[in-house]
């Protein structure tokens, strides 16, 4: 009912609120903080594994610092700090790529939407399972987006795009991602970014999604 849906949108709101209420108490208390993109500074190891956990199931990137350090270190410190947590994967392209990387509390998504790192060039090819960071369309313009090659793209990205990884496990899960909704998802950006997660199961309610991305040894 109507009534029901309201108040479930004020709840998720209420909670969203809180949420951003206690991330401003951590940032204020100085350290690291999703909301203090600057504060977040780790150095990559040579190579290490992250797993994701998703409504489909598992899959784990492998990086490589060495084939892109600034990405590395920028996935790793996004991984370590939770960001990937609860969050869609909201650009499925079957037999190209998969798309995520905005985080699903406002006020988070809000800090990171400009919190650019340099381009490098890329060392290795955009083959099949090969793990990128997203750019816009001027230079140095990468953030938190990321993506998986779902066929080899090597003829359609060139060297601006530099693979910090691949898929070592789980690539059987990219062709189970409900992929309907196209490029629709991907043009309203805008909308995640402002209203989060209560916005995105409203309006894209068959997306899956990302529950954990952890460091794993």
């Amino acid at each position: 009912s109507f009534d029901a849906t309201l108040g479930a949108v004020k709840r998720a709101l209420l909670a969203t609120v809180l949420a951003a209420a206690i991330l401003v108490g951590a940032a204020a208390a100085g350290g690291p903080s999703l909301l203090d993109p600057p504060s977040l500074h780790l150095r990559a190891p040579a190579t290490f594994k992250a797993k994701f956990t998703t409504t489909q199931g598992p899959y784990v990137i492998t990086v490589h610092r060495s084939w892109a350090p600034i990405g590395a270190d920028r996935f790793y410190n996004l991984v370590y700090y939770h960001y990937y947590d609860n969050e869609p994967i909201f650009r499925v392209l079957p037999a190209y790529i998969a798309q995520w990387g905005i985080n699903m509390k406002p006020p988070i998504a809000k800090a990171w939407r400009y919190a650019f790192i340099k381009d490098e060039p890329g060392k290795q090819p955009n083959t099949r399972g090969m793990v990128d960071f997203a750019i816009g369309s001027g230079p140095d313009s990468r953030t938190t987006q990321i993506f998986v090659n779902l066929r080899d793209n090597s003829p359609t990205f060139g060297p601006k795009f530099a693979p910090i990884g691949r898929i070592t496990s789980g690539m059987g899960v990219f062709h189970l991602l409900y992929h309907g909704y196209g490029e629709y998802a991907q043009s309203n950006q805008a909308g995640m970014i402002k209203y989060g997660a209560w916005w995105v199961h409203k309006y894209f309610p068959k997306l899956d999604w990302i529950t954990t991305a952890r460091i794993v040894h």
